[in-house]
This record gives structure tokens, sequence and C-alpha cells, in this order.
């Protein structure tokens, strides 16, 4: 399978190290994986804060550069829920306000084919055990686009339970947003950070020594929180644990 991997903005100028462990988990799964150079951002931010018309262009521009692929895996939820939520959308409202077919016919290969990373290793490969090493406590927070959007369920905590030498510890009020939401933490700092706290101390009374999820968004936000608590946890991205292995282990 030849797929193209959707590294997202946040990803690409941040965590560049997320992209490397998606690349190197699919390569030893046997897929094939391909980077765009011509990728650039989803339109989420856009979209997200009310430039719904800005947003359009990217659209296309993202449709144009990864249409033809099988597969387009990201290791973001929430960019994979702009692509698979909101591009439709994005169709059904040009349609509405008279512009015709023409930006849903341009969006519409895209979207069944846009998977997040868990569900693409989960429905697609059909695989949970991926070789992966990680002898660390764990535990897991379900992002909101990820949980709510995407509606990844489980498949996180199945691929996490299949690692060796993990331990996965509950995270009481996993299901509670982070605080985060893009530009809902500069427009609702308080309130944001309020959020943030709640969710380290809920991490920190596991005991456990990381915590993971499927975003790096959020984990941004968890992670500058945990610093500033000095909670001693780390925030590492899903990826990076699958991507571990006994002969080349992730810290």
């Amino acid at each position: 399978m030849r797929v193209a991997l959707f590294l997202t903005c946040v990803n690409d100028t941040l965590y560049p190290d997320t992209g490397r462990a998606v690349v190197k988990l699919l390569t030893r799964l046997g897929v094939e994986v391909d980077f765009p150079m011509a990728q650039t951002c989803c339109g989420q931010a856009h979209y997200n804060t009310g430039y719904r018309h800005e947003a359009e262009p990217l659209a296309r521009h993202f449709s144009d550069v990864f249409g033809e692929y099988e597969a387009i895996v990201t290791p973001s939820g929430s960019c994979g829920a702009m692509v698979r939520e909101l591009y439709p959308r994005m169709g059904e409202r040009a349609r509405a306000e008279g512009r015709g077919d023409t930006l849903a016919a341009t969006l519409a290969p895209v979207v069944p084919k846009t998977y997040e990373l868990t569900e693409f290793l989960v429905d697609v490969l059909g695989v949970t055990e991926v070789g992966a090493y990680y002898p660390h406590t764990v535990t897991y927070h379900p992002t909101c686009h990820g949980l709510r959007g995407l509606g990844l369920g489980d498949r996180p905590r199945r691929l996490l339970q299949a690692v060796k030498g993990l331990e996965l510890r509950e995270l009481p009020g996993a299901d509670e947003c982070c605080g985060f939401g893009g530009t809902f933490a500069l427009k609702n700092s308080d309130v944001s950070a309020a959020m943030g706290a709640d969710k380290v101390r809920n991490a920190e009374s596991t005991g456990a020594e990381v915590l993971c999820a499927a975003d790096n968004s959020c984990l941004m936000h968890i992670g500058g929180t945990m610093t500033r608590l000095r909670t001693g946890m780390r925030p590492v991205h899903i990826a990076e644990i699958l991507a571990s292995t006994e002969a080349e282990p992730a810290l």
C-alpha cells in the first residue's frame, strides 16, 4: 500500500520527530510512505476562527496534493477531523450560498481516505500489535477531536496495551478537554489554564511517567502545564511509543 503522510503544521514546525516516528512505524509494517512536499495547512485554523471562505483555497490545495493516494495518514486527530468532518460542510455551505457543487466535488475524493494514525493501523491494516517496545508507565489522554469528532474509541488504548513493557494506567476524567482548543487557549486563557491544570493533576495522580495522546497540539498545552507545575511527567505522542523497539528504544 502506498500512503501519503499528512504531517500538519504543528508537527512540521515543532514536532518533526512525530513524523519520523510515523514513517518508521508504517515502513516496519510494510507500508510505502510518501511525504508530498507541496502540502500546506489544511485550513483548520482559518475555518475555526471564522475565516471560512479563506480556508477554501487551502482545502482545494489539500485535495490537489493528496488526491492520488490510496490513503492519507495523519498523526493529528484535529486536522484529520478537519478533513473528514468540515470539508463536507464547506462544500455544503458553498452550495447553499449559490456557488454550485464545484467545491464539494473537489474535496469529496480525499474525505473518506483520510485517517488518523491509530484508526489506519487498526481499521485499514488490521493490527494492534505492531512490534513496539516501551518499558515505561503511561497514561492515555483521548483528545477531543479524536474522541468526539473521529470516534477513535478504544483504538489507541488497544495499540498501547499491546506494547511490550508498557504499563497503561487509567486517567481519571480522561474524556474531559485539556483546555487547549486552538485559539480558545488564547481567547480564554484563564479558563484554558485551569482546565490544563485539572488534566495534569489527574495525570499526576496515576503515578505514570508519561502522558500519551494522539495530537501534539494538546500535548503542547499539557506539556507546558506540566513544566509550570513541575510534575516530572512528560508528554509523548503515541506514534513515538508505537515506533519504539527493543533495538531502537524511544525515551
